[in-house]
């Protein structure tokens, strides 16, 4: 008998060997233990085998398949719909990567019924990864299809499911950190406040009475009120609006009175300086339909308040941390049955800008003041103007002024100004022509005019095509075939060298380089303006920049259907034509002249971490040389010192170097270019400056661009010259 026994043993295990050849699930394992019993071997595999393509089916998230294998019973009670919803929606709580099954054991209980032990190891995204070990699994011989299938509840997903556990997940979501200046100036946090009204709807005295109060205390309107009250059960506690403090006070004893309300402060996002760096914070607000799902894979639900532009954006994901949280069963009662899972809460980072907002202020001050003072000139056709304020040695950006603009409070889900402010403010969003959305010193491409020639006079030097004494004699015109250009002035600047050319911002000369410089190779000088960094990206990953466009004979050719001539080049070479650039690029440019060849990549954030636990994250980082030899560096910089100094041709020494009012920047030195270009699209020039200082060891480059308001000299010059003022003696008192 005991040989007997063995016999039989041994031939189980044989046809329990073919049978796992012929199932992926259970060839990928070894079979679980089978209990001896008196009931043929073979009805125990196909117990198995069932079994193996429910499990290996949830391995794969395919809940069609799973389904196919639970009892017509299980099917009747749970129609598939439901049953792939429940599992979508407990898999998406849970932020489940994937999950592995192990049969350990497999025991007959009776004729039709057998219990699989099993463990199951779940791969979570946020939460930290668990193990839920001696699962069963039930298995019975259906009497409809006379097969084995999986007596399927909703315990097989957690076992306390059965008895009216829920699975859930405590979030523990930290507050949003704050974001800072560079001397610790706070510029956003949660400092706001707004109050939610609480109901419970069976402490109402009268339901309508009470949505009409609360209807026109929070904005909700009557039918999103009723749907609420609809799925909420009488003895819930319904968090209704967000009012701001003057509607809470206004409201207050009426829903009281109308609504046995109660009330709790809520913390949300604020701009103390909402005005100033609208363009650069950015804002914040609800996620898209598109930024959800992530959103929830990481731990925060749908109502979370997450950066939408800017460095709120941008910088999101430090700002706002990363939520710890438990995944836990609950009982019908509400009390906690079993942990899960759990991860701890990475707390979120402060930022701390680049930008000096004293100086941002002073800044934005000067353009607002000179657009006051030009009301009835340059100011009724210009829309706009831009100016940065940039380390020439590390590419940190101390202020970027845009105007006009707006604040960003008015963005925010729970503005912190008044109603009325709000509405204006959407209002000039959507319909001021002037776009003060736009931010101008990254995202405005302009041409860019006579501050192009610094790049002109770079390429010619370094091409070979002229030599460090060439010299040109400027009449006043330049003519080519017919074609007749003029200088700014009809007298000519008589012979001039490329530092002579820069000084006078000679039109003529530069019309010369151009055409030789195509004559060689039309595709010489575009390139080298692309080289300089011109018409690309400068780096700055902060905040959206625009690449703006330097045009050559490919992209001639396609876009406009007539082959690259001339014109296009010596248009180019005064930084007209199709050529289009912000003042982002130019002040970038003027940074490598002033350091001697390195294109540093710009940065907004200076610092990031947790009270004075910072970490420094604005470490210079080169994007590209010059490449030209320092002799042709040196020759710019010639020209561009004679601009502010030379007093009897300089374009801009009458504002840096007055005879009779001298600024206090000529004891340190300062240079810089003039530039107007031609806007043909509107009335009125660009009016440029760009300048750097102290000119033996430039610090910073300051770059200025007014749209339509006429001509550098006249009106970007003098307010360079006030930032710089500000800057370097901080002198405020900008005459």
């Amino acid at each position: 008998m005991r040989r007997l026994f063995f016999t039989c043993l041994l031939a189980l295990v044989a046809m329990m060997a073919i049978a796992g050849c012929s199932n992926q699930h259970a060839s990928a394992a070894p079979l679980p233990t089978l209990i001896p019993s008196s009931t043929p071997a073979i009805d125990m595999v196909s117990a198995q085998r069932t079994a193996a393509l429910y499990l290996d089916a949830w391995e794969r998230g395919d809940f069609a398949a799973m389904y196919q294998t639970i009892t017509i019973a299980a099917q009747e009670a749970t129609p598939l719909e439901r049953f792939q919803t429940t599992y979508e929606d407990i898999h998406a709580l849970m932020t489940l990567n994937g999950l592995q099954t192990h049969e350990r054991a497999m025991l007959r209980q009776g004729d039709r019924y057998v219990v699989l032990t099993y463990d199951v190891d779940f791969d979570l995204d946020v939460l930290d990864d668990f193990s839920d070990n001696s699962r069963d699994l039930h298995l019975v011989i259906d009497p409809q299809v006379n097969e084995w299938r999986v007596a399927w509840t909703v315990g097989d997903i957690f076992r306390e499911m059965n008895n009216g556990a829920t699975i859930s997940f405590i979030s523990n979501q930290p507050s949003r950190a704050n974001i800072y200046d560079r001397d610790g100036d706070v510029l956003a946090d949660q400092n706001g406040t707004v109050v939610i009204t609480e109901v419970i709807p069976e402490d109402i005295p009268d339901i309508a009475t009470c949505m009409n109060t609360l209807s026109v205390a929070t904005g909700e309107t009557l039918e999103e009120l009723q749907g609420l009250f609809n799925r909420s059960g009488s003895n819930w506690v319904l968090e209704i609006g967000a009012m701001q403090p003057p509607e809470y006070q206004q409201y207050e004893a009426t829903l009281k009175q109308d609504c046995n309300a109660t009330f709790s402060g809520q913390s949300v996002r604020r701009y103390p300086r909402g005005e100033l760096l609208p363009h650069i914070i950015g804002h914040v607000g609800y996620p898209s339909p598109d930024q959800v799902e992530g959103l929830i894979r990481q731990g925060f639900d749908q109502e979370t308040i997450i950066g939408q532009s800017g460095v709120e954006a941008s910088w999101d994901e430090v700002l706002r941390g990363t939520p710890g949280g438990q995944l836990i069963l609950r009982g019908p009662d509400g009390n906690r049955i079993r942990t899960l899972s759990e991860v701890e809460t990475v707390l979120p980072e402060s930022i701390w800008l680049t930008i000096d907002d004293d100086l941002q202020e002073f800044v934005a001050y000067l353009i607002q003041r000179a657009y006051a003072e030009a009301s009835d000139g340059w100011a009724q056709q210009s829309k706009g103007a831009s100016a940065i304020v940039m380390n020439a040695n590390t590419g940190e950006i101390l202020a970027l002024v845009t105007y006009p603009t707006y604040n960003n409070n008015a963005l925010t889900p729970f503005p912190q100004i008044a109603r009325n402010v709000v509405d204006s403010e959407l209002d000039r969003l959507d319909n001021d022509e002037a776009t003060p959305s736009l931010n101008r010193p990254v995202q405005g491409t302009y041409p860019s005019g006579s501050v192009m020639k610094v790049a002109d006079t770079l390429a010619a030097l370094d091409s070979g095509i002229f030599d460090y004494n060439h010299t040109y004699y400027s009449t006043g015109s330049w003519t080519y075939n017919g074609d007749t250009r003029y200088d700014w002035t009809s007298l000519g600047h008589g012979r001039v060298d490329f530092a002579g050319m820069l000084r006078v911002s000679c039109n003529s000369c530069f019309y010369d380089v151009g055409f030789k410089m195509n004559e060689v190779d039309p595709y010489l000088l575009p390139h080298y303006l692309q080289h300089f960094g011109l018409g690309s990206p400068t780096g700055l990953t902060d905040i959206s920049e625009d690449p703006g466009l330097i045009p050559d004979p490919n992209w001639i050719a396609a876009n406009r259907n007539v082959p690259w001539g001339y014109s296009d080049a010596v248009n180019m070479a005064i930084g007209q034509g199709e050529l289009q650039v912000t003042l982002l690029q130019m002040a970038n440019l003027y940074a490598a002249v002033a350091n001697n060849g390195t294109r540093y990549q710009p940065q907004l954030v200076r610092e990031r971490g947790i009270l004075d636990q910072r970490t420094f994250v604005a470490d210079p980082n080169v994007m590209g040389t010059l490449d030209v030899p320092q002799e042709a560096i040196d020759m710019v910089k010639k020209g561009l010192c004679e601009v502010t100094t030379n007093q009897s041709s300089g374009t801009a020494a009458h504002i840096f170097n007055s005879s009779y009012d001298p600024s206090p920047l000529m004891s340190i030195g300062v240079c810089g270019k003039t530039g107007t270009a031609e806007d043909p699209a509107n009335p009125g020039t660009h009016a440029w400056f760009i300048g750097y200082g102290p000119s033996p060891n430039p610090e910073i480059v300051v770059a200025v661009m007014v749209e339509n308001a006429g001509e550098g000299s006249a009106v970007a010059a003098p307010l360079t010259k006030f930032i710089m003022e500000y800057y370097f003696f901080l002198r405020d008192d900008a005459q």
